[in-house]
């Protein structure tokens, strides 16, 4: 009786390996923008820190962004 058993369960086990679709890959790691994020809006200490550099880092891309802009103007 063990033999269906055994048969049926290799089986399925075969049919569920075929049916693996890429969903299932793995995602790409995250920068490390997204895991700075993660972690400044935690409650770890220092995540007060790591937000405020975070919001730093914005203001000089927002500044640089602006100054190319002018740059580039007649």
């Amino acid at each position: 009786m063990a033999r269906p058993t055994v048969l049926a369960s290799t089986v399925l086990l075969l049919v569920c390996g075929a049916c693996r679709s890429e969903k299932d890959e793995a995602k790409p790691p995250a920068t490390e923008r997204e895991r700075d994020s993660v972690l400044g809006a935690s409650r770890l200490p220092g995540a007060t820190g790591v937000r405020g550099a975070l919001r730093a880092q914005d203001s000089a891309a927002a500044q640089n962004s602006r100054l190319d802009s002018v740059a580039t103007q007649p």
